[in-house]
This record gives C-alpha cells, sequence and structure tokens, in this order.
C-alpha cells in the first residue's frame, strides 16, 4: 500500500477516491482477521474513518472482540479541506463515520467540546482522555542544548554571502560556539545576547495560516525599531555587527525555527526569502525523531498556528511542548483553552498585531529579566503523564467494555 497513490496517477482523481479505500479495505481486512492473534479489544483511532473505521468493525464482529474509537477528529471536516463541503464524498464519508462510530462498545474523545458534541449530534458517550507527552519530550539540559546545535550548524547555515541576524559573522559549525551557546574550557555556557529560539511545528498544510507568523514576524522588527528610536535608514549590517560583538538591546533578535513538511512549505519559504528585517531571521527544517524533542526542550517560545477543522480536537504539538516545559502562544478557536490556559502556560491570539504583542512582552529584557515568560515556562511543565491519563481515565473503561464482551 506504501507505493499505491503512486500507482494510480493515471487514474482521475474521483476514480482513485472510490478504488483505493477498497484496496485498503481487502488488505487491513486480511491483516487483522488473519495475521494477528484474536484480541480482547480493538481499539482504532478516528481519523481516518474510511476504511478504517469500518473494516476494524467488521474484524471485531468476525473474532468476536470489542471494539473502542479513539475520536481525535472528523475525518469528514478534514475532507472538507480539500473537497468542500458540497462534494457527494464528504456527505457518504460523514455518515459512514459516524454510522460504524456508534455501533462502537465504547469511545475516547480528546476534548470535552468533542464529548459533548458526540452526545448531542451523534448518540455517542464518550469519555474525555487528553493527549499527554511521552517520557521522552523533557526541557533540554545545557550540554544537550549545545550539541544539539552544533549537529544543527549546517541548517542555522545561509548560502555564502546571505545574511541575516544571525548568520552575520559567520557559524563556526564546530564544537565551540554556537549562535546561543559557547564552550570555555569544559563549561557550556548560555550566551548573555543570544537570539530567543522560537519554534513552531506543521504539516505545512491549509489549516495552518502562516502568514499570521510571517506578518507577526516584520510588526515585531518595525516595532522595536521604533521604540529604539531607530531610523529607517539604519543601516541593517552595522546592527548585526553590533549584535555579533556583543552589545546587548533591550528587546532580543529571534530566530523561528519551522520543522515539518507539506505541500504549502515552498510558498512560505518564498515569502520569508521576500521579508527584509533586522533582528528576525527564519529556518525551516526537517528533524529526526530524536532531535524534534530536543529542540523543542531547547527553544524559549513556541507559536501553534494551528485551527481544527472541527474546532473541537487540540494540536498534539503544543502537548509535546508542554511535554518539554515549553510555554506557546496559540491561536485562539473554541475549545483551545482545555490546553492553553492563558497567562498560566502560554497566551492566545487571533490577529498576527496580537502575536507580535505577545512576542514584545514576552521577551522585553530577555534573556534574565523575562519575568512573565518563566512565569509561563513554569506553567507549562506538564502536571499530569500519560501513565496517570490512563490509569484514571482509559483503564476503566477498557475494563469495562471487556467485561461486557466476556461476560
Amino acid at each position: 500500500m506504501k507505493h499505491w497513490p503512486r500507482t494510480l496517477q493515471w487514474l482521475p482523481k474521483p476514480l482513485t477516491l472510490l478504488v483505493k479505500p477498497v484496496f485498503q479495505f481487502v488488505a487491513l481486512l486480511w491483516f487483522l482477521c488473519l495475521k494477528i492473534p484474536p484480541p480482547d479489544v480493538f481499539i482504532v483511532q478516528n481519523p481516518p474513518s474510511v476504511p478504517t473505521l469500518v473494516v476494524v468493525r467488521w474484524a471485531s464482529w468476525l473474532r468476536k472482540a470489542a471494539l473502542i474509537v479513539d475520536w481525535h477528529n472528523f475525518g469528514y471536516t478534514l475532507l472538507k479541506l480539500s473537497l468542500g463541503n458540497s462534494s457527494p464524498f464528504v456527505a457518504v464519508y460523514h455518515w459512514l463515520e459516524k454510522h460504524y462510530g456508534k455501533m462502537a462498545d465504547g469511545s475516547f474523545c480528546v476534548t470535552r467540546a468533542m464529548q459533548q458534541e458526540l452526545a448531542q449530534n451523534w448518540g455517542i458517550s464518550a469519555t474525555v482522555l487528553y493527549d499527554r507527552p511521552p517520557e521522552f519530550f523533557h526541557p533540554a539540559s545545557l550540554v544537550e542544548k549545545h550539541e544539539l546545535f552544533c549537529r544543527l550548524s549546517k541548517s542555522l547555515s545561509l548560502p555564502p554571502g546571505v545574511h541575516d541576524c544571525i548568520s552575520y559573522g559567520g557559524l563556526t559549525g564546530g564544537s565551540h560556539e554556537t549562535p546561543f551557546t559557547i564552550l570555555t574550557g569544559s563549561e557550556i555556557l548560555l550566551k548573555e545576547n543570544r537570539p530567543a529560539l522560537i519554534v513552531s511545528s506543521t504539516s505545512w498544510t491549509p489549516d495552518e495560516d502562516f502568514s499570521i507568523l510571517l506578518e507577526a514576524a516584520v510588526m515585531y522588527d518595525r516595532r522595536v525599531a521604533a521604540i529604539l528610536r531607530e531610523e529607517d535608514t539604519t543601516d541593517r549590517e552595522v546592527l548585526w555587527k553590533e549584535m555579533n560583538d556583543g552589545r546587548k538591546y533591550p528587546y532580543p533578535r529571534l530566530l523561528f525555527i519551522i520543522t515539518g513538511k507539506g505541500p504549502e512549505k515552498e510558498k512560505y519559504e518564498e515569502k520569508i526569502r521576500a521579508l527584509d528585517l533586522k533582528r528576525v531571521a527564519f529556518r525551516t527544517m526537517w528533524l529526526s525523531a530524536e532531535d524534534y524533542p530536543l529542540l523543542l526542550g531547547s527553544a524559549d517560545l513556541g507559536v501553534c498556528l494551528h485551527t481544527s477543522s472541527s474546532g473541537l480536537d487540540l494540536p498534539m504539538k503544543v502537548v509535546d511542548m508542554f511535554g518539554c516545559g515549553l510555554p506557546v502562544c496559540a491561536v485562539s478557536y473554541s475549545c483551545i483553552g482545555e490546553l492553553v490556559e492563558a497567562h498560566r502556560n502560554g497566551l492566545l491570539f487571533s490577529t498576527s498585531s496580537e502575536l507580535a504583542d505577545e512576542l514584545l512582552m514576552l521577551l522585553k529584557d530577555f534573556p534574565n529579566n523575562s519575568n512573565e515568560l518563566n512565569s509561563l515556562r513554569n506553567g507549562a511543565v506538564a502536571s499530569t503523564t500519560w501513565a496517570n491519563e490512563w490509569e484514571e481515565q482509559a483503564k476503566p473503561l477498557l475494563m469495562e467494555v471487556i467485561s461486557k464482551k466476556t461476560g
């Protein structure tokens, strides 16, 4: 199935949407019914709903097992993003998702808002099971930070002759110095004039509007210049030399690292290259599964631009950030408050201007006197582990479903 889409490139898209799920249905049903030992219960995450939800329901019948659906979002709302509200495929997908979802012996969901939606409009009773970060998401030590930045030195560099506030003066690429840390003898120190590191992870899809972030970066750059009463004609390279020589300003340079792959990446990279900024730089990169948690654990602030297709799910990327003790500025939507609590573990914004205001407020006098940022960091440390969430919420429902099926 891995190369299935490539072999169907010659088919019209409507036909592909019909044929591909049939193939997946047969292959997955064969695996669940013949290749694995008979389970007491199947737990299936939704979405995807078609054909996964349908297949697992059939497999649970054939193998006389219970079925629990773990609702993370609604598949039909994701399909709307690409096909539109009026597509007949969306209507069919919605019916299948609702019909087979109601057949489950039990359900989990990721928010109270989704729990209410399932109860009122789908006839499904669900237990709220919040996502929690794995244990390998944690604040990074100073040694881990330095080693990570050394490994990322090539990704942080720009082509020869191209400079910004981070690359000016050159990046050594060695193990002695990075934009954030310096090795003195056997001791690693954080630089006093280091830039603030801000991370945003994305799949570069239409449900995340990165123009908000780019506009906020421009506003931050211009507002800092206005606060410091710099002339519009102030030479950027003069400023960069002062920064590189160690001069501190009341507002720091910002380095945004945006991780991930996706269809809109090149479009936004072109927009980033067109920006003319003095105190803000961007890097886009793809990180290994080992380095991504370390990056979150080394950053100063996270930014989340996720807006749910249903308005009822929560971004897992923020859960991971909190696991690393990383406070977050997140786009505000209906249920995000169940995860991001304003002025406790993060801030919410609706416009680029609001995000720019938050950056100015949080990062003033960075890194030593950013009291609000430090307060949010203390609140961002995850207080409940996945093991606790499983024991308190998931295990009771699982035991109840199994006992009813075997009783």
